[in-house]
């Protein structure tokens, strides 16, 4: 069955109606993740991180691609004209300005060795580490 375009549309907000969601777009604005580094910048569980991409996929906002064991992901165009009308209202959010400047230092990391680290960006070095509750 045909998606129609309302249920298209109701797709891509939805799939925005989340913070999470948002600072992934925001995050693969700046260019290519793989899953693995989505989910260590995010902090959350990867069948969270799988249940957030599936809907901005649902959403036609983000497409993926596989290298060899990685899955990376990508803004498409409508994902890309969205975010462009949401950054001037995201410039400026801490939770933002913060994951970009860990996705600039993910970038100069193998992905490997952030899975070696099972995700743990203080064990890399680059957050302090989480205290135990």
């Amino acid at each position: 069955m045909a998606r129609t375009a309302l249920s298209l549309v109701v797709d891509r907000f939805k799939a925005l109606a989340h913070p999470a969601r948002l600072r992934m777009m925001a995050m693969l604005g700046l260019g290519d993740l793989c899953v693995c580094q989505l989910t260590a910048v995010l902090r959350l569980a990867p069948s969270t991180v799988s249940a957030h991409l599936a809907a901005l996929r649902r959403g036609g906002l983000v497409g993926e691609r596989k290298v060899g064991r990685w899955v990376y992901y990508h803004l498409e165009p409508e994902g890309e004209r969205l975010l462009a009308q949401l950054r001037e209202e995201l410039t400026g959010d801490p939770q933002i300005a913060q994951d970009a400047a860990l996705v600039g230092k993910l970038r100069c990391i193998d992905p490997q060795v952030l899975c070696d680290a099972d995700l743990d960006l203080s064990r890399l070095g680059l957050l302090a580490p989480q205290l135990k509750r």
